[in-house]
């Protein structure tokens, strides 16, 4: 989620002789401002969306140092940024979350790659990789090879951190050539502090600014050009970066006793493997291992020199590289071949080949080595490693017979009251009528609708990409598809890739865009159809209606998202009116986090002054509910949950409304728009009623308190047959 550090940016100010205390994310941002950008911009993502927030709510400090901040609408809108740097010694830097964000930015990247940079430019990237990752298990280190751009991984700890930022952008300017540095999550929200340095202006900067244009044919992608440029880079820029990395040492030994033995691995785990080496007795607490390790904060371009150092007179050297393909061990492995060494090298031998490489399986993975290895001295810590490694297995064994059954997987949901829940209840609705269609499903919060209980949406493609998906499958399916994209993936690039292309060629389909106000899944960011941007200030017309008008849609609609039998009609017209073209119903309903966070405030704030604040409640009527769940299954709200049922004549646990309910009032539309059982209520909790609401509410007591003596029932209970009232017991 989104949070504000309108307090944490006064240390942004901190200069030379203070010690500056938080968290990496902050550490990175005083970094660029210590470092002299002019420049900065990026499409918000996590893990690293907060470097975005942290430069917005530091906008006073960036007006005076004269740094641009641009919040891009895509990453590739972020990566031409650092065109800026090609011509003039301007320092900028861009961030994103990766690899998903740079394969958007590729384009840019490759021929800004090509032709090189003059300015130092900087990619911060948020390298969300492992089993718990919101994007495809993809790496940074191909496309950092592929393109000829120098990959950092910085060791956790924020003077690493600090200064990696501030020689990337030297390492940048002497190879001219653009620097990526990826931070795990983990590496983003770390904690600690480093000496910091006074902040630095630009020397061209908004309050610098340049007079006269540059240009040089050489420093532009172009035919004729392109292949000297491609020489440069392995005659010229290469070269001079590995000279930069080994002069500054920006790669960091770690000594140990155990010289026999070593271990090579990416900067950006290395307070794990220190941490598993602690467990076992190979390290201590601060860090000092027994076995020597190099730490590779700049993981490509490799220097051989450096490997070829570090693995001579050692028996064997494990390469700890988190992901696949394995290229850092087939680099080592190279150097040491053609340095004729015979060290042997061990890697995804002893390791997983692909998945994040979390404390246990680094243990396991340690052991295997250590075990094929076998330094002297250290026997009884093997056995203490295979120990821990077996207790671990054990644990889990363990809780694996305490649990009995397989505990089912618990999949991404939508929250609780999410507009966009009622939008794929009435897809469900309308296919109930017309049969099912294939269904185009997009990057988002929407994406959870592919889960049960709903299961729609047949491809996920890339964001912003729902509607281009679909053309294939569109002009070969006997009905008309469905696509869904957010307002966030249509302002990304939806707009173009896929309205745009479905009018000028034809396409009969019908979109859905989820306007919820906010990028949603990255922590409500303002878009360019926000109420507001990001300054404050009130939008004017630039609405994701005027833009689906400009370029030539006819049939649009809108709808409020939490009428389901509405939206269950319009979808149906869509689905079979005459009319040829791309249809568009807007699905139209505030991200209900980002409500609840305004609407808390405000009622509290009425509340303290004595005004009426009326708070919807819903409710299951025990007594009407029958039990079979339809309202759960089409809603999938997680405020409905189940509970035994009170009537000891019959068995099915009945549906029930838990405390989470915030009233958006789903449960009820569905419930009706399906002609489900009408056992749901509503009721209002009101904070300061008015006189007379006080009035009634206590007649209303005192009638309902004397109706339910004994003595007010209209007539005697009437007896229970025997035999059901054993049935009842």
């Amino acid at each position: 989620m989104e949070r504000s550090f309108k307090t944490e940016v006064e240390s942004l100010r901190l200069g030379d002789g203070d010690v500056f205390h938080g968290e990496g994310i902050l550490a990175v941002t005083k970094a660029l401002l210590q470092s002299g950008v002019s420049y900065v911009g990026g499409y918000q993502g996590s893990p690293i969306s907060h470097l975005i927030d942290v430069l917005v709510d530091a906008k006073p400090l960036m007006d005076e140092l004269g740094v641009h901040l641009e919040t891009s609408t895509s990453e590739a809108a972020a990566g031409a940024m650092l065109a800026a740097s090609i011509n003039y010694p301007i320092r900028g830097a861009v961030t994103w979350k990766s690899p998903v964000g740079t394969n958007v930015a590729s384009d840019a990247l490759s021929n800004i790659s090509s032709s090189g940079l003059v300015g130092g430019g900087m990619i911060i990237l948020g390298e969300d990789y492992g089993e718990g990752a919101s994007v495809i298990q993809e790496r940074s280190h191909a496309f950092a090879m592929k393109s000829s751009m120098w990959l950092l991984d910085p060791r956790p700890n924020l003077t690493t951190i600090v200064n990696m930022v501030e020689k990337g952008f030297e390492l940048s300017e002497a190879s001219n050539s653009i620097v990526m540095m990826q931070l795990r999550i983990r590496t983003c929200h770390v904690y600690g502090r480093f000496d910091a340095k006074d902040n630095r202006s630009g020397t061209i900067s908004r309050n610098n600014k340049l007079s006269t244009p540059e240009f040089d044919m050489m420093r532009l992608p172009q035919p004729g050009f392109t292949g000297a440029q491609e020489r440069l880079k392995m005659d010229k820029r290469l070269p001079a970066a590995i000279q930069f990395i080994k002069d500054n040492k920006l790669n960091e030994v770690l000594p140990g006793d155990l010289s026999e033995v070593g271990i090579i691995l990416q900067g950006g785990i290395t307070n794990t493997v220190l941490r598993v080496m602690q467990r076992i007795g190979l390290a201590d607490a601060f860090g000092n291992a027994r076995i020597p390790m190099m730490v590779l904060n700049v993981t490509y371009p490799m220097v051989p020199d450096e490997i070829s150092n570090f693995c001579a007179g050692k028996r064997a050297v494990l390469v700890m590289e988190e992901g696949h393909p394995d290229y850092i061990e087939q680099a080592v492995s190279t150097i040491l071949r053609r340095a004729d060494l015979n060290t042997k090298l061990h890697g995804k031998d002893v390791l997983p080949m692909g998945g994040e490489y979390t404390a246990d399986v680094v243990l396991k993975g340690l052991a295997a080595f250590l075990d094929k290895t076998r330094p002297a001295g250290v026997d009884h810590l093997i056995e203490e490693a295979n120990a821990q490694s077996a207790e671990i297995a054990g644990y889990k064994t363990q809780a694996n017979a305490l649990v009995g059954a397989a505990i089912p997987g618990r999949n991404p949901t939508f929250c609780t009251g999410c507009p966009e829940r009622p939008i794929f209840s009435s897809v469900k609705l309308m296919e109930r009528e017309l049969g099912k269609t294939h269904v185009s499903g997009d990057i988002g919060c929407h994406s959870f609708g592919m889960y049960a209980p709903f299961n729609v949406g047949n491809t996920c493609v890339g964001y912003g990409l729902g509607l281009a998906s679909s053309t294939g499958i569109a002009a070969n399916f006997g009905k008309r598809t469905i696509s869904i994209m957010g307002d966030g993936g249509f302002w990304h690039n939806g707009l173009t890739t896929g309205v745009a292309s479905a009018t000028y060629n034809n396409a009969d389909s019908v979109l859905i865009v989820m306007k919820n106000g906010y990028t949603s899944a990255t922590g409500w960011q303002f878009l360019p159809s926000s109420l507001q941007r990001r300054d404050g200030l009130v939008k004017g017309d630039q609405t994701v209606e005027n833009a689906l008008k400009g370029v030539g849609i006819k049939w649009m609609k809108t709808v409020n998202n939490y009428k389901v039998a509405d939206v269950a009609k319009v979808l149906k017209e869509a689905m079979s009116t005459v009319e040829k073209g791309l249809k568009v119903i807007i699905a139209e309903g505030e991200c209900m986090l980002a409500k609840q966070r305004r609407v808390r405030a405000e009622d509290a704030k009425n509340i303290a002054e004595g005004k009426r604040v009326a708070k919807p409640k819903f409710g299951i009527d025990e007594a009407v509910c029958t039990g079979d769940h339809s309202c759960i299954r089409l809603s999938g709200c997680p405020s409905l949950a189940i509970k035994d049922n009170p009537d000891k004549l019959r068995q099915d646990p009945i549906a029930t409304v838990v405390e989470t309910c915030v009233g958006c009032g789903l449960c009820g539309e569905v419930s009706h728009a399906a002609i489900l059982c009408p056992s749901f209520y509503k009721t209002e909790v009101v904070h300061n009623p008015s006189w007379i609401e006080a009035r009634m509410t206590g007649l209303r007591r005192r009638v309902i308190a004397w109706l339910a003596t004994p003595e007010a029932a209209p007539t005697p209970a009437l007896p229970v047959p025997a035999a059901f009232a054993q049935a009842a017991e």
